[in-house]
């Protein structure tokens, strides 16, 4: 298992970024992606590919959740040019929110403007169903933990301010392209608990009473990085199930899999649109 950003020392992100940037040649990615399980798909719609295995890249790790795989893949979607994120590093894999960051700190590297990150979560708000597509409005951290903690690293700023974590021109776009598609999509508040374990009934009337519309385990690390750095924020979060407690029916990872790739496809029509209208500086 690679290092985290911290462990690799102040050179860390700089050494990971130039072995991405090695890989990439002339390409220069604009736009970041991050898949969340179910969408790794999307991977394999990038044109021209160029496929960098994690184990190439010095403080990347293997992951290890079922339904991610281990690989950035650079190329264009929509004229765009991109890299895709294919596997998350987990804080409830026992990475620290350094590692699970560290991609975010390599795009802003490599001169990403846009992040846009994706995730599986479960339904706190009492009319989501499973199958539900929610656009990330804001977020609160529950994980306790924040990858700026430690010393300030290069580039990032040392108290970002996050009173739109999710850029309100992106989430716009978003709500146009999804009407114009006639894809349904809602809006709300994501939650990020350390995990791995799913909540109980409480801890899910807890998050309802927070202002949570939907609970999951990631996303939240990414985006305080790509804010310390100046990339704009976008975000969606696939409502595999509702919440423990909002109904008696059981959850399981293989259920959460199988949702997520059933809602993805639409998701992935949506970033599509998205791409294609994106203006960037």
């Amino acid at each position: 298992m690679g290092a985290g950003a911290s462990e690799l020392g102040p050179g860390g992100v700089s050494e990971a970024a130039a072995a991405v940037r090695k890989r990439l040649g002339n390409l220069k990615p604009r736009v970041a992606i991050v898949l969340g399980s179910g969408l790794g798909f999307l991977a394999d719609e990038v044109e021209k590919p160029i496929r960098i295995m994690y184990s190439a890249i010095p403080g990347f790790p293997e992951p290890g959740v079922v339904g991610h795989k281990g690989e950035l893949v650079a190329g264009t979607l929509e004229n765009v040019p991109v890299i895709v994120q294919a596997g998350r590093f987990h804080l409830y894999e026992g990475h620290s929110a350094a590692t699970a960051a560290l991609p975010a700190r390599v795009f802003g590297e490599l001169g990403v403007e846009v992040l846009i990150v994706t995730n599986a979560a479960g339904g706190v708000r009492r009319t989501f169903q499973g199958g539900t597509l929610m656009l990330i409005a804001d977020h609160i951290n529950l994980m306790w933990r924040n990858p700026l903690a430690g010393p300030a690293q290069p580039g990032e700023q040392r108290f970002p301010i996050m009173h739109d974590p999710y850029d309100r021109d992106l989430r716009d776009l978003a709500r146009t392209v999804a009407r114009d598609q006639g894809i349904a999509l809602e809006e709300g508040v994501y939650a990020a608990l350390l995990g791995p374990s799913y909540e109980t009934p409480t801890e899910v009337r807890m998050l309802e009473r927070l202002g949570a519309d939907a609970v999951g385990m990631s996303t939240v690390p990414e985006v305080l990085v790509a804010r310390s750095r100046g990339l704009r924020c976008l975000g969606f979060s696939i409502i595999t199930n509702p919440g423990a407690g909002i109904t008696s029916e059981a959850l399981s990872h293989e259920d959460v899999l199988a949702v997520s790739q059933q809602v993805a496809r639409r998701l992935s029509v949506l970033l599509k649109g998205i791409l294609g209208r994106l203006k960037l500086g």
